[in-house]
């Protein structure tokens, strides 16, 4: 927080001394071009010092979540809105096309058999559909995205991720791993046991862990 000349307290938004950000020049226009053709690539970078302090609060981590979550799902294609303040039970809502969803961002930095994301709000309730559509958890440490549907948390306080398991028959919610295809499809082809035939969306590009084409032969 810094002051104004008025003396007043007013938020502005402050980057790391370490952070960049690019934005590529945008292309010459042409009547064939799109908006989808466009592209822009944030990179923030903080030294070793300030990762350890970021992983010291899970207030700060859960910010870093938001941040990074906005910049993925931005990069997939996706409108994102932020609500002010923190008021509501959703850290942001997405938009490609088939109305907005709230998204809830939780984050996950240490391995312990798994990692380990709570489902509940501050009042220990846990989140449902009168919340969030999705429950989106971020594996910090490998980069790695969960994109759950609301209803598949069914009275679970906590979910643990086991993204390297050997099992045969894999864990429940690694289905669910680079899922964003289900922020693009009608809630009827989100349930648990819903495999696809065919890819949810190919306007999202990611290819989910159930998705067909992981099974083509190049």
């Amino acid at each position: 927080m810094k002051r104004n000349s008025s003396g007043r307290d007013r938020p502005i938004l402050v980057f790391p001394r370490k952070a960049k950000i690019e934005i590529p020049d945008a292309p010459a226009y042409s009547s064939s071009a799109s908006s989808s053709s466009e592209s822009i690539t944030i990179h923030a970078s903080a030294g070793s010092e300030d990762s350890d302090r970021v992983r010291a609060t899970g207030k700060r981590r859960g910010e870093a979540a938001e941040a990074a979550f906005l910049a993925r799902a931005t990069q997939l294609g996706f409108g994102v809105l932020l609500p002010w303040g923190d008021s509501r039970p959703y850290d942001a809502a997405v938009d490609l096309g088939r109305g907005l969803l709230r998204v809830q961002v939780k984050s996950a930095g240490s391995f312990n058999a798994g990692y380990v994301i709570k489902t509940t709000r501050v009042n220990g309730r846990v989140y449902t559909l009168d919340d969030i559509d999705f429950l989106v958890g971020y594996v910090v440490p490998e980069e790695i995205w969960y994109v759950i549907p609301v209803e598949a948390l069914g009275s679970r306080t906590t979910i643990k991720f086991r993204p390297h398991s050997r099992r045969l028959v894999k864990p429940m919610f690694e289905r669910y791993r680079d899922a964003w295809c289900l922020l693009d499809c009608p809630r009827k082809k989100r349930g648990r046991n819903d495999t696809p035939k065919t890819c949810r969306s190919e306007e999202v590009g990611v290819q989910c862990a159930v998705c067909p084409k992981n099974n083509e032969v190049a």
